[in-house]
């Protein structure tokens, strides 16, 4: 933590707002009647920072607080009967509050919001109940009295109900309060908001997200059971009516009322609870009620809490005295210092630097699916190793296997780094052992800023920390956003934060999920720069890409993987010569199918100039393409070329950013979209009667349109139409969802990757039946992975590379071959004759 003067001025108004109230209560300014209103405000703003920060900062929103609350104020009525200290009662009521908190965190980790919930309501009915039921301690309902407590250090004697305990709420409460504030700037509020905003993307850090929530539960039960122990000392007697589960929903209410997760906003919640009973009555309305309606108006018109309603403009007027300009994309800094290890030292033996990673017949399954199967693979400390291969080859599966990443799948074999076994670590372990991690789409921390995105990497952060994230973000072309969200960037500079994050503590391996996926060549340019940087500085590099150009450029050795085991290996000059790795990316090209004579010339659907972005990720770039009536129109394309997002424009279910979607007439057109997307839990007649539905076809016509559609399925399909999509095959699911795209009768029917995921047996099965639908006259658009089937089953042929169409032509043409197969791999605009080699 580092303490400036800004952070202590902050931290100060707290303390400083308790001692103006307490001295206007000393001065007779607020009569006796509201003295104890304004200590039940300070103490109910204590609970309310508690379910507020837990819930902003851990995404945990708790309903058990009420059972903490009443365990405190308990601890003060036992305590007092019996003898105890002040400062026991404290202490007693704070650890219990910190165990079961941490525990109920621990526990409720492992499931989702609902189920936290549940969890806390649980905790809190089973405590009411214990409360009622252990009359010798707790009085029942009748409740029991708070006394005294004396203070074992000398400070006095606090009577139950006194009106110096309703000073010391309010003094407690301004301390409470000043804490928070350098608390929403630690490393601490910055892990607790990773773990929450993405979890996965913590581990490589090295934050547990279980451990987190553990913690932030402790924390927040701590406060809350000390602010029990304060209600029992200013009401001077404890009964269960007010630690009920309307307590709960109103903590809650005020939280949502206040603002999430700020300080200020709990001060508006405390008062809130406080008043809510005078503003009832006033009202003539019963409490529930009123917390209701206050509720849904919240949650209506200012969603984000008063607080920061209300602070809305003034920080927009502090924007405009301190207009800050728009964020750009800057350029690295190659001449920052970042202090850069030595590279590592040769061997006498072989003249090459020791292997700081092997991994040696590794698998990975999860159920009956091999992801990755019996894979060799090692990377020298002076190398930048690619691993290539077509989608579900098992890259990614090979990067989680090193990460720790594997989730649920059984991992067998041997991974050894830097001398040391690394399958038994946990992900969060193998961040400190040396293992930096990217993702395929920058899976930044949204909720905090870029410099945050770094420095949440350390536990406890010095002025040391802040100043090495300084000098790593500038080297980066990061030091001009530093304060901003990475929501307000571009995607390529999302993907810079994500590497600056991968960077920090100087990893000893640095792994990159397709790090040039959706950036310009500009950005491609600067990224390979840093990457050759990188490798000077003697950080080993294992990264995969499906963008070959770039990757061969700062790759030393390639390894090529398909269908989870390693099918080749090279130099990037000449890992493509290999026949079976060239097939894993184009296919095995085998007799043309007999594809119908196209029936016309006329143009059914047309593309012009159209391009298309997901926040800043340029999926496609001036995409023109026309559509003819009875054609077969392969568009082929490596993953991550914009084939899906493609298929979505032209069957008009994604309306482009650019260019323009033109018909000649009145077109139907219909997707099977990638994966299929079908309902697993409904009957196959379901989900062709769901599709026909959604199209407004009932009645006779629907009985029509099932019975044409069951036609086209297989025999073995149309006897078990009752059966749950689930229970079918990969195949049978793919016919199904092509019969579901058919059922409404298209005039265009868009296909997107219908061998993915499939045997070659059921492949052939299912292309079969595409062409037998282009032989009844439909017009076809095949979405594939692989160049070769593209060519074999369609008359013509779109090659997609990086978003733009590279290359398009007949298969029949024999100079289009070549053409095609340069275009997959570069994107080159060349004749056949200029690709000799590729």
């Amino acid at each position: 933590m580092v303490f400036n003067r800004s952070l202590l001025a902050k931290a100060a108004l707290g303390p400083a707002a308790g001692a103006v109230l307490m001295a206007f209560m000393a001065s007779g300014a607020i009569p006796a009647y509201q003295m104890y209103s304004v200590a039940l405000a300070a103490i109910y703003t204590i609970v309310v920072l508690s379910v507020g920060l837990l819930a902003g900062w851990s995404g945990i929103w708790s309903v058990g607080h009420p059972a903490f609350f009443a365990i405190g104020a308990y601890f003060a009525a036992y305590g007092s009967g019996h003898g105890w200290s002040l400062e026991t009662v404290v202490l007693g009521a704070v650890v219990t509050g910190t165990v079961l908190g941490a525990f109920l965190g621990y526990a409720g980790a492992r499931f989702s919001m609902l189920y936290i919930a549940l969890l806390t309501l649980a905790f809190t009915m089973v405590t009411l109940e214990l409360v009622n039921r252990w009359s010798s301690v707790t009085g029942g309902d009748q409740g029991v009295a708070v006394l005294q407590l004396r203070s074992s250090l000398g400070l006095g004697t606090l009577a139950g109900g006194s009106t110096e305990s309703q000073y010391l709420a309010v003094g407690a409460a301004a301390v409470v309060l000043a804490l928070a504030v350098p608390a929403a700037a630690s490393g601490l509020r910055m892990r607790l908001v990773a773990a929450k905003s993405h979890p996965l993307a913590a581990r490589t850090i090295g934050i547990a997200p279980e451990a987190q929530s553990a913690l932030a539960f402790a924390v927040s039960a701590a406060f809350t059971t000390f602010a029990g122990v304060l209600l029992g000392l200013i009401t001077g007697f404890v009964s269960p009516d007010p630690f009920s589960l309307n307590l709960g929903i109103a903590l809650i209410a005020a939280c949502v009322l206040g603002g999430v997760g700020t300080i200020i906003g709990a001060v508006a919640g405390g008062a809130y609870l406080t008043w809510n009973p005078s503003l009832s009555s006033a009202a003539g309305l019963p409490q529930p009620v009123v917390q209701g309606l206050v509720l849904v108006g919240v949650l209506l018109f200012l969603p984000g809490g008063v607080v920061p309603f209300l602070s809305a403009p003034l920080r927009s007027v502090l924007r405009r005295v301190w207009r800050r300009p728009a964020p750009t994309p800057t350029k690295p800094n190659p001449a920052v210092d970042l202090a850069p290890r030595q590279p590592a030292t040769a061997t006498a033996a072989t003249g090459e630097a020791a292997v700081v990673l092997r991994l040696e017949h590794v698998s990975v399954a999860y159920g009956g699916l091999k992801a990755l199967e019996d894979a060799s693979v090692s990377l020298r400390q002076d190398e930048v190793l690619a691993v290539i291969g077509p989608n579900g080859a098992g890259k990614t599966t090979l990067l989680n296997a090193v990460s720790g990443l594997t989730g649920n799948g059984r991992v067998s074999g041997t991974v050894d780094f830097a001398g040391g076994s690394l399958l038994k670590a946990r992900a969060t372990a193998r961040r400190r052992l040396g293992i930096g991690r990217t993702f395929q789409h920058a899976e930044v921390f949204s909720e905090l800023t870029v410099a945050e995105n770094v420095l949440c990497t350390r536990r406890w952060i010095t002025a040391r920390d802040r100043a090495d994230v300084a000098r790593l973000l500038d080297s980066v072309g990061l030091a001009d956003v530093a304060d901003r969200r990475p929501g307000e960037l571009p995607f390529g500079l999302q993907k810079r934060l994500d590497l600056a994050r991968a960077m920090a503590e100087e990893p000893k391996l640095l792994v990159l999920d397709e790090p040039f996926g959706g950036l310009d060549a500009g950005e491609r340019a600067l990224l390979a720069q840093q990457i050759r940087r990188l490798h000077a500085q003697g950080t080993a590099v294992l990264v995969i890409d499906h963008v070959l150009d770039d990757l061969f450029s700062v790759a030393h050795r390639v390894l090529a993987f398909d269908f989870g085991r390693t099918i080749g290996e090279g130099t990037p000059d000449t890992v493509l010569d290999n026949p079976e790795v060239r097939s894993s990316y184009l296919g095995t090209v085998g007799g043309r199918a007999e594809l119908p004579e196209r029936v016309g010339e006329r143009s059914v659907l047309r593309l012009s100039g159209v391009g298309h972005t997901y926040g800043g990720v340029v999926a496609l770039r001036d995409v023109d393409l026309d559509v003819r009536e009875g054609v077969v129109l392969g568009i082929a394309g490596a993953n991550g070329a914009g084939k899906s997002t493609l298929a979505g424009i032209l069957h008009g279910s994604l309306k482009p950013a650019r260019g323009s979607r033109e018909t000649g007439r009145t077109v139907r057109t219909s997707l099977a979209p990638e994966g299929r997307a079908l309902f697993k839990t409904l009957s196959l007649r379901e989900n062709l009667e769901v599709a026909a539905y959604a199209a407004g076809i009932t009645g006779a016509p629907l009985r029509e349109r099932l019975a044409e559609t069951t036609e086209w399925l297989p025999p073995r399909l149309r006897d078990r139409m009752s059966v749950p999509a689930a229970g079918l095959s990969g195949g049978e699911q793919q016919m199904l969802a092509i019969a579901r795209a058919l059922i409404v009768k298209p005039d265009v029917l868009i296909v997107d990757e219908p061998a993915l995921g499939l045997a070659p047996a059921l492949v052939d099965e299912v292309y079969d039946r595409l062409v037998r639908l282009a032989h009844d006259g439909l017009t076809v658009v095949l979405l594939e992975q692989l160049l070769s089937r593209a060519m074999s089953v369609c008359h013509e042929v779109a090659v997609l590379h990086e978003g733009s169409v590279a290359a398009q032509g007949r298969p029949g043409d024999p100079s289009f071959a070549a053409l095609a197969e340069a275009a997959y791999f570069s994107g080159a605009r060349e004749t056949a004759a200029t690709t000799a080699r590729l």
